[in-house]
């Protein structure tokens, strides 16, 4: 089950020390929405795909830049059209769809470097693509690089790092996952976490493939078992709908589809082994696809799941209404560059309820929501906000490329090390791999551990001021503003 290629981590001090330099030749990014067209070559490592892919239309090499037509194996016509296509089933233009996940696995896909989420987002929905490590392509490199959401991940013997009933949609072409294998724990996964209502879509195999007519069988009687409608068969495109109501489980299934027993959370999902039986979910009709507001009245409504938590609902209208004064602070008082092209991939590494990046919503830019694995998980109520996020433990790296965030924000980062095993040295210099030469770096805390946090910026040669936090909070608390300085390794030690 792709075990060696899931997440594998080093032990405690084994990990190197040190910074990771820009490749030769590497620039600034190109600014978005220009990105979603077009790279500066020299910043990706792994010019060779476009000479074996560029026939396929999706990707072509072009003097300084790498250039994204739209196209690809499974829409010759380009992603906008395939959009259309999909459109006449599934409601893609209306506001009902808001969070996707696109899925691809193994290195023989044809990936379209997350072609489809891009052009997904002028119809404000926002598709995270996921892929595995992959020398050969590095497409989540490249999508990342465009201003696409995207996240290192591999289908392979545990849950995905996301909470149940999530995703509006889930999207595979020519993904080449085999949903039906090893008892179906795939695409009993993909059920996990896609939301009551939702829509499932599979271009490619095994949807009326040659040669792989029993897998296409062995696809549909299992989808027919967890009762997903079959919308249509447009070609080589199958797309079901999943019940907006509690599963039909337990029933009579010739794959022994059943129930998780009681005990089973829905929400764990780090390092969670995959299981063979289908969770139980609460609040299935509170969340589902046309019970939850559509977009953007979802973002600012708490949800049905904000509840489940101790004055969840309270808790959320206060974040909602402290990072709106927060982030115009750091706008007008603090100089961070939000609102600009300057940035466009944010992450929020301590996200609750992802009030941070609702109140940046109107900016050019996209947040990855870390929910910290060891706090409550709040996750889902992001997911209803119509944001998208993951759990990590800070205790270890995050799945994703050097220089690929524009911004990082760490609100009470001394939480974040909290664990005996965390060091704030540490975290800093995975912040240090992920960040882009010239981002921003925002750290919010105690005065002692902000203090600190400055000393260490020093040492990784980040450029780095110490703020009194907002004047009508009346908080101790600090905040240090950072820029990740562009050095370059002398050419004598290249």
């Amino acid at each position: 089950m792709n075990y060696y290629r899931e997440r594998h981590c080093p032990a405690r001090g084994e990990a190197p020390a040190c910074l990771v330099p820009p490749p030769s030749g590497y620039r600034v990014p190109v600014p978005w929405p220009e990105s979603l067209h077009k790279i500066w070559h020299d910043n990706m490592p792994y010019g060779k795909i476009a000479e074996r892919k560029g026939h396929q239309g999706w990707m072509k090499h072009e003097g300084s830049y790498f250039i994204f037509p739209g196209g690809g194996t499974m829409f010759p016509d380009g992603a906008e059209q395939y959009i259309e296509k999909l459109s006449q089933y599934v409601p893609l233009k209306t506001g009902v769809l808001r969070t996707g996940l696109d899925m691809y696995s193994v290195i023989f896909s044809s990936l379209k470097v997350a072609s489809f989420g891009g052009f997904l987002l002028k119809e404000n929905i926002m598709t995270l693509s996921f892929a595995p490590r992959d020398s050969h392509k590095s497409q989540i490199q490249f999508a990342l690089e465009r201003g696409i959401p995207a996240f290192l991940l591999m289908l392979g013997t545990r849950r995905l790092p996301f909470p149940a009933q999530s995703f509006d949609f889930v999207h595979c072409s020519r993904c080449l996952i085999p949903f039906t294998a090893y008892n179906g724990s795939y695409l009993i996964e993909v059920d996990r976490l896609l939301r009551p209502g939702g829509h499932l879509i599979i271009s490619g195999p095994p949807v009326r493939w040659k040669k792989q007519e029993k897998e296409w069988n062995e696809l549909q009687v299992m989808a027919g078992a967890l009762c997903y409608k079959l919308i249509t068969v447009d070609g080589n495109t199958a797309i079901w709908k999943k019940p907006a109501e509690p599963s039909c489980l337990p029933n009579e299934n010739d794959v022994g589809l059943d129930l998780c027993s009681t005990d089973d959370d829905p929400d764990e999902a780090w390092y969670f082994k995959l299981k063979k039986c289908v969770c139980k979910v609460s609040m299935v009709e509170e969340i589902a696809i046309g019970s939850i507001p559509k977009w953007p009245d979802r973002l600012s409504k708490p949800s049905a799941r904000a509840s489940l938590i101790n004055n969840g609902t309270k808790l959320f209208e206060v974040d909602s209404q402290k990072w709106v004064k927060r982030v115009s602070y750091y706008k007008k008082s603090l100089g961070v560059k939000l609102g600009t092209t300057h940035i466009r991939n944010v992450m929020d590494m301590n996200a609750f309820f992802g009030g941070f990046a609702a109140a940046i919503v109107t900016d050019l830019v996209w947040v990855m929501n870390v929910v910290p694995a060891r706090k409550p998980l709040t996750l889902g109520v992001i997911y209803d906000r119509g944001l998208i996020g993951v759990y990590h433990d800070w205790c270890e790296p995050f799945s994703t490329y050097p220089r690929t965030y524009d911004l990082l924000h760490a609100d009470a980062i001394e939480s974040l090390i909290s664990d005996p095993i965390c060091d704030l040295f540490d975290v800093m210099l995975e912040m240090d791999r992920i960040l882009r030469p010239e981002g921003t770096a925002v750290m919010r805390g105690s005065p002692d551990v902000i203090e600190k946090a400055a000393q260490v910026a020093q040492s990784i040669r980040w450029n780095a001021q110490v703020h009194d936090s907002e004047p009508e909070s009346g908080s101790t608390e600090k905040i240090l503003v950072a820029t990740k300085t562009f050095w370059k390794l002398p050419l004598t030690s290249r």
